[in-house]
C-alpha cells in the first residue's frame, strides 16, 4: 500500500521551465492527500518558494527543500544541515574567479545574490519569485548556510560539465557537488541529500520506504529514487539517472492518476 509520494519539481512535476502547477496536478495531489497519502515536495528550491508553488495545498503537504538541507512537516523543521563557514568561504572565493557564474547562497530566511547579470536577477526575483536579498558581495553573507548554488546563463549547458569536474576535483572530498539542472551546480552539506531528508521524515510519520513512491530527473534526485520502494525517472532525465529508478515516465500526473484510480 502506498502511503507517501515524494516528487522533485523542476524538470519533473514542473515541465518546460514552468513555475506553477497545472490545475490537474493540484487536483490529483489534493485527492491523494484526502485519501490519506502524504505528499512531499522535494526540491533544490527554497522552502518559501515551494510553499508558493503549492499555495493551494501549502498546509496539506510536507517539504524537502534546498536538496535535503531542510525538511519541514506541519510547519516544524524535522532536519537541517549546514555548510561549514570556512568551506563556504573557500568555495565562494573559487567561484568568484569565473566571471559568468552567478551565485546563490541559501539560508532558511532568504537566498542571497549579487546584482551582476540582469537576466539572472530577473530569473531569481521575478520568474522563480524567491525570497531574495541582494548584496554587494556574496562572500559577506553570514551563516548558517544551507546550500550554495551556481548558475551560468551566459555560456550555457556546455560549460557546466567541465566546470563541475573542476569543482568536484577541488571540493568533492569535503562536500557534495552535483548538477541540479542544465545550467546549475549545487554544493550540498556532507551526508545531505533528498534521500536522507526523506528517511528522517518517514521516521516521524512511521512509514516504511517500501510504502513510498518518488519521482526525479537529476543527479540530486538519485538517493531519493534509490531509497523508496518504487521510483520513477523522467524520460528526459539526466544521463544515467534512469538506472537508479524502477520505471521511466513522461508525465508525473499520469502516474498520480493511475495511483489514485487504484485506491478509489
Amino acid at each position: 500500500m502506498i502511503k507517501l509520494i515524494a516528487s522533485d519539481l523542476d524538470g519533473t512535476l514542473l515541465q518546460n521551465e514552468a513555475q506553477e502547477l497545472t490545475p490537474r496536478a493540484i487536483d490529483l495531489i489534493s485527492q491523494l492527500t484526502q485519501k490519506g497519502i502524504h505528499f512531499v515536495a522535494a526540491s533544490g528550491r527554497q522552502y518559501d518558494n515551494e510553499r508558493r508553488v503549492f499555495h493551494a495545498l501549502k498546509d496539506d503537504i510536507s517539504y524537502i527543500a534546498e536538496n535535503g538541507s531542510v525538511c519541514i512537516h506541519n510547519g516544524e523543521v524535522i532536519s537541517r544541515s549546514t555548510i561549514d563557514p570556512e568551506l563556504c568561504s573557500r568555495i565562494l572565493n573559487e567561484i568568484k574567479k569565473e566571471a559568468n557564474f552567478d551565485i546563490v547562497v541559501s539560508r532558511e530566511d532568504s537566498c542571497f545574490i549579487e546584482d551582476v547579470h540582469p537576466d539572472f536577477v530577473n530569473h531569481i526575483v521575478n520568474v522563480m519569485h524567491n525570497t531574495t536579498t541582494i548584496v554587494d558581495d556574496i562572500r559577506s553573507v553570514d551563516g548558517p548556510i544551507l546550500k550554495i548554488a551556481i548558475c551560468n546563463m551566459i555560456d550555457g549547458p556546455h560549460i557546466i560539465d567541465k566546470y563541475l569536474k573542476h569543482l568536484q576535483d577541488m571540493f568533492g572530498s569535503e562536500i557534495k557537488v552535483v548538477t541540479s539542472g542544465n545550467i546549475w551546480i549545487d554544493f550540498i552539506a556532507p551526508g545531505t541529500n533528498k534521500g536522507t531528508a526523506l528517511s528522517k521524515l518517514l521516521d516521524v510519520l512511521h512509514i516504511k520506504p517500501e510504502e513510498c513512491i518518488a519521482f526525479g530527473d537529476q543527479y540530486n534526485d538519485i538517493e531519493m529514487l534509490q531509497y523508496v520502494g518504487t521510483s520513477y525517472a523522467m524520460s528526459n532525465c539526466a544521463p544515467g539517472v534512469s538506472y537508479h529508478a524502477t520505471y521511466v515516465t513522461d508525465c508525473v500526473e499520469d502516474v498520480l492518476e493511475d495511483i489514485l484510480n487504484t485506491i478509489l
